[in-house]
């Protein structure tokens, strides 16, 4: 991908911060009870949050592209914090598109300087790939909303200050056209939250928010009543390939590490690079990184034409995560048995890259919806019509 002389420039402040501040204290984050709020002002401040919003929210109004460029440097550095980019780009967009101008202005001037976390509130215990089948009720009650039950396995969980959150509105035969997106402001009564003791990406956190009887103002719903999940929903494309490039940096990082390792090793008298047994899976992995890489700006280049993405993004959300853990994996065999410590970044890299092969869609769903684009309802009518 080509970028332009401002997104170079952009780019250069990205990549000085992720390697100059993230970079070095990656694995010593994680022991941290959660993420420094200070890192997400610092971010803000350099404008390398949200670049993809409008400027009346303190965005750079810029590209998919962009956005995509600043998530990818800034997961080079700490896979983690590029979080803090992704969903700030996806619920900023969300928020801007189906909010009214005064609630989308009071929380996206937040999320742009880094002073706020909005968390995105989907799955439930009873689903996570069945994302429609919603049971937390949200109902009508003069001018608010009054919320009852459970999101789970929610990143941010308890540390977020608002979730877009999905609820049923209408009865539970009528699945996706039942249910309505809100933005709800997690610190008031009748809200409470549980952390989990996640493999990785621990400083993030994931966890279950609990409503009981969480009122709402009808003013805070995003969209339509009952149209919340196909309107808002159309926004995981753009999330889905930033997800592949924090795959692809952190990737890339354990790569280069792994280069530099094998130029200086020596054994048998000669630098381990010589070897072919060696430098060869690099090669490949490099490859197949790079492929990775070109594919999701490809995608993102056709969401800022206004083209259609959605094979591409679920495309990536599949090979992105696989391919980097395999990679990273690779790597850490690489250096032998200084890569078997937990002093090196590889064996973190690995649990955080993991946990995106599960969120915000696995592998096989992706797939489903790459052959459903690519065939239409054939690829998924015979699994429903088995079930009948």
């Amino acid at each position: 991908m080509m970028f332009d002389d401002d997104q170079m420039a952009l780019r250069d402040v990205a990549r000085r911060f992720a390697r100059e501040k993230l970079r070095p204290d990656y694995q010593k984050r994680e022991s941290q009870p959660g993420i420094d709020r200070a890192l997400f002002k610092e971010m803000g401040s350099l404008g390398l949050i949200g670049v993809d919003l409008p400027e009346e929210y303190g965005g750079l109004g810029l590209s998919g592209v962009t956005a995509g460029m600043i998530t990818e440097e800034i997961a080079y550095g700490d896979f983690n914090v590029s979080y803090m980019q992704l969903l700030s780009s996806l619920m900023g967009a969300i928020i801007h598109a189906n909010a009214s101008p005064e609630l989308a202005r009071t929380w996206n001037s937040r999320i742009v300087a880094g002073e706020a976390i909005v968390a995105l509130g989907l799955t439930e215990p009873r689903g996570g790939s069945d994302a429609a089948n919603l049971q937390l009720k949200a109902r009508r009650v003069g001018d608010e909303y009054v919320l009852s039950g459970e999101k789970t396995s929610i990143t941010f969980a308890d540390q977020a200050d608002a979730m877009v959150l999905f609820a049923r509105t209408g009865k539970p035969e009528d699945v996706a056209r039942g249910i309505s997106a809100f933005l709800v402001d997690l610190n008031q009564p009748g809200v409470q939250r549980t952390r989990f003791n996640d493999v990785g990406s621990k400083i993030i956190g994931r966890g279950s928010v609990f409503f009981d009887d969480v009122r709402v103002p009808v003013e805070n719903r995003l969209g339509e009543e009952g149209k919340g999940f196909t309107q808002v929903m159309q926004g995981f494309d753009f999330s889905r390939i930033l997800i592949a490039l924090q795959c692809v940096a952190a990737a890339q990082a354990s790569i280069d590490e792994a280069w530099e390792y094998v130029k200086e090793r020596q054994t048998f008298g000669a630098p381990l690079a010589q070897y072919q047994g060696v430098s060869f899976p690099l090669v490949e992995f490099e490859t197949l990184i790079a492929a990775c890489r070109q594919l999701c700006y490809h995608g993102l280049a056709l969401r800022d034409a206004g083209q259609p993405h959605t094979a591409e993004a679920a495309m990536v959300k599949w090979m992105g995560p696989k391919t980097a853990f395999d990679a990273i994996h690779q790597c850490l065999l690489t250096f032998g048995h200084y890569g078997w410590s937990m002093d090196l970044p590889h064996q973190q890299r690995l649990r955080d890259v993991m946990g995106l092969e599960i969120g915000d869609g696995t592998a096989q769903i992706m797939k489903l919806i790459v052959a459903r684009e690519r065939v239409g309802r054939a690829a998924v009518q015979y699994a429903k019509e088995s079930k009948k």
